[in-house]
């Protein structure tokens, strides 16, 4: 393999890392705001998981058939239209990576300072995005190192979590896995679809791998694996530890609560024990962070190669890592960290990035409409799984317009800025031709 390509290993490392971080340690607390029954808490992962499955098999066919960098960017350049792919990467780049990157920081923050006396969440925060910032715009060996090994210890420790605190907690609460009769009006509810949003937040990064693909040897025939394998590994782990959270600790110290992983470790092992284990939690972070300091800039750094007044974004360093694009990207996570809230910023981030992966999914009818297949991979269980996943995710993002307004105007505003920053662009260019 060459040393300016990252392994599979590396990729499906990127894939789980991106996913496995903020939304599954953080959801809890908001749903059980309005959602009190057990069942319906899983069901929320059940069919979140399904989601992103059903949107990676298809991503998995826009990869192998559209193969280039960019994620979206490149989906939806080639499918619609050049202004809809700005756009996308206008998004990724405001939104779409700084601000989940921001959110995992400031999490890994708030355990510390909730875990620490005496630290300061903001600045322990800032300080992970400058340091995974300094490695990621070093080569492809220390990058890939550095996440593969951090995304292992992330595994490992969610596993041990699972283990120690069935085993620990005193007191198990009870949970029930059988649906009673007043779930199934909860299943149809607004609320369940508010909660959604947090669940779909939680999976976003599952698409990862697909803003690297120019960096993966043979990607036609191994970002389905990459894909698939991360989204199902990711699952299993989602639905383990909602488990466990409502296992071991009673939903009314969780609601409304952001720390849900410090909660549940100190019923488990006591106050000493919840603040070891917070630390623990925090450290499950840091390759989340990572991942997304890999993937965003790629989008970038394809915006620049495309457009002439983002020239500078494409630049690359002697190891071929285009640090202009990480930087820039970092800088942005660190505005999200010193101004935003958390929970605007999720929805806000959660209903944009929706829309993106949205159009992404159905451009796939579009190419099997135009006979562009891809002689490698195509998606299972076409047109099934990907209607699903249109279906599922629109009901999401129409429940966010409705009940969370301003966040669901301010992602219209944030997409309709890039609409006009493309014409302007394109005027840029043409003057300069």
């Amino acid at each position: 393999m060459s040393s300016h390509k990252f392994s599979v290993t590396t990729a499906i490392a990127i894939v789980v890392a991106n996913m496995i971080g903020t939304g599954v340690f953080t959801s809890l607390g908001f749903q059980l705001l309005d959602i009190r029954s057990t069942f319906v808490l899983l069901m929320l992962w059940v069919v979140g998981g399904i989601t992103a499955l059903c949107g990676a098999l298809t991503y998995a066919e826009l990869g192998s058939t559209l193969p280039r960098s960019g994620g979206e960017y490149n989906f939806l350049s080639e499918i619609y239209h050049p202004a809809a792919g700005f756009v996308s990467g206008w998004v990724s780049a405001t939104v779409g990576f700084a601000a989940p990157t921001a959110l995992a920081a400031m999490t890994f923050g708030a355990y510390l300072e909730a875990s620490v006396d005496g630290l300061s969440a903001t600045l322990m925060a800032v300080t992970l995005v400058v340091s995974l910032t300094v490695v990621h715009a070093f080569s492809h060996t220390a990058s890939g190192g550095v996440q593969t090994v951090f995304t292992i210890i992330k595994v490992f420790l969610v596993l041990l979590f699972v283990v120690m605190v069935s085993w620990s907690v005193e007191t198990p609460q009870s949970v029930n896995l059988l649906p009673v009769a007043a779930d199934a009006t909860l299943l149809t509810s607004s609320a369940f679809a508010i909660s959604l949003i947090y669940v779909n937040y939680a999976f976003t990064g599952w698409n990862a791998a697909t803003y690297i693909i120019d960096e993966i040897d043979k990607p036609e025939i191994n970002i389905p694996i990459i894909l698939i394998v991360g989204t199902v590994v990711v699952a299993v782990l989602y639905l383990m530890l909602n488990f466990v959270f409502l296992y071991a600790a009673p939903m009314s110290a969780m609601e409304g609560k952001i720390e849900i992983g410090v909660i549940v470790a100190r019923h488990a092992f006591g106050e000493s024990g919840g603040a070891i284990m917070g630390v623990v939690l925090a450290t499950l972070l840091i390759s989340t962070v990572s991942a997304m300091i890999i993937a965003g800039p790629r989008v970038l750094q394809v915006i620049g190669e495309d457009f002439r007044l983002f020239r500078f974004l494409s630049r690359r360093n002697d190891n071929d890592i285009p640090v202009v694009a990480i930087v820039v990207q970092s800088v942005a996570t660190l505005g999200f960290i010193l101004t935003a809230t958390f929970e605007s910023v999720l929805v806000f981030s959660g209903f944009v990035m929706g829309l993106n992966t949205f159009f992404a999914v159905a451009g796939v009818f579009i190419l099997r409409r135009r006979n562009q297949v891809s002689d490698g991979y195509k998606t299972w269980g076409y047109p099934v799984t990907p209607l699903i996943f249109l279906v599922l995710m629109a009901w999401t993002l129409t429940y966010i317009l409705f009940n969370r307004p301003e966040e669901g105007i301010a992602g219209l505003l944030i997409i309709a800025i890039g609409g006009l920053l493309y014409f302007f662009t394109e005027r840029v260019n043409r003057t300069a031709d």
